[in-house]
């Protein structure tokens, strides 16, 4: 199989199932990245423990610091106690959520303390808070962010003056 298809396929794999964690699998929070194909990470609980990356995602999918995990525990591991099995985007927190899987200490600090007043996990509220949330979406963090917000007064200006200076080289 080629490089490319082999990535195709694994990132069909991970941005299309959405996994749920079996009772020996664990979602876990990435915190910091040593190197190597390894990730420290902090469980619900907040234990911190070391994560290796599986070779089919190496150079294939990347992770950062925040990003949420599914991992599979390592038995015989000292330093490295668990593998990574997938990966959770957006998509797959929202269905977690809904199925009630999601764990507590993971919920946004004002949804966190909803959930434990009310115990109700599908309020409007939240609904609307999920769609105007765009805070998790992938932003290139090498490159700086410039908002260019003119007025249209300001653009009608400019247009005006490019005309005047379109005319002038015409006559000459």
């Amino acid at each position: 199989m080629s490089r490319a298809t082999k990535r195709k396929h694994v990132v069909q794999e991970v941005m299309g199932d959405y996994p749920t964690p079996s009772e020996n699998q664990q979602i876990v929070r990435v915190t910091n990245s040593p190197g190597n194909n390894l990730h420290e990470v902090e469980t619900a609980q907040g234990e911190r423990f070391l994560v290796s990356m599986p070779t089919k995602f190496r150079k294939n999918i990347w992770i950062k610091r925040g990003d949420f995990i599914i991992v599979d525990p390592i038995v015989e591991g000292e330093k490295v106690k668990a593998e990574i099995t997938s990966i959770l985007y957006r998509e797959h927190i929202k269905q977690l959520r809904k199925e009630g899987v999601w764990p507590v200490s993971f919920l946004p600090p004002a949804a966190n303390t909803e959930s434990r007043a009310k115990d109700h996990i599908g309020s409007e509220e939240e609904k609307s808070q999920d769609s105007e949330d765009e805070s998790d979406l992938f932003v290139n963090t090498n490159r700086q962010n410039y908002e260019y917000s003119e007025s249209e007064e300001e653009e009608e200006e400019e247009d005006d003056e490019k005309e005047e200076e379109r005319g002038r080289r015409r006559r000459r």
